[in-house]
């Protein structure tokens, strides 16, 4: 049996609202993947000889239609699914306060809505790692997991 791991970036998209930081997210549909759920407002695969810092670039324009955008890095995590038979993951987090344009739905059939919301009160559902990832913002950890048999995510 082979060992996969596949690499995504996540974009969170912050900002300064009257109730603390917001976070740009979106909910899922049409995806064959947590539909219904919260989620980035940016996030994919990182392909074949790209960057993760690239891919979150390139994802941040295919499905917001902006540009330029000031990318931080946060963390990686590394996840699965408990004994479920999927891949590995590996997961890169980046946050920007400064981009060009105006964040859009660009790809209807994947997304239903974008929606500001306080980090502090976060829509329900959420994808579950994403929900996580949000709440390790502004920590010092610079490495996560989840889904393994540890506690609190870290090694």
């Amino acid at each position: 049996m082979s060992f996969v791991v596949v690499p995504a970036s996540y974009v969170y998209l912050l900002r300064d609202g009257n109730d603390g930081t917001e976070v740009l997210l979106q909910l899922r549909q049409g995806t064959p993947y947590m539909d219904g759920h919260w989620a980035a407002a940016a996030a994919g695969h990182v392909e074949r000889g790209e960057t993760a810092y690239a891919a979150a670039q390139r994802e941040a324009t295919e499905e917001l239609g902006i540009t330029e955008v000031d990318l931080s890095f946060e963390f990686t995590m590394q996840r699965t699914q408990g004994g479920e038979p999927i891949d590995e993951r590996v997961d890169f987090f980046f946050t920007a306060r400064a981009w060009v344009g105006k964040p859009r739905i660009v790809e209807p059939d994947k997304a239903g809505e974008l929606r500001w919301c306080p980090i502090a009160e976060l829509p329900s559902p959420m994808v579950p790692h994403e929900a996580f990832a949000l709440s390790q913002l502004g920590t010092s950890h610079r490495y996560l997991s989840h889904g393994f048999d540890t506690t609190g995510g870290q090694p």
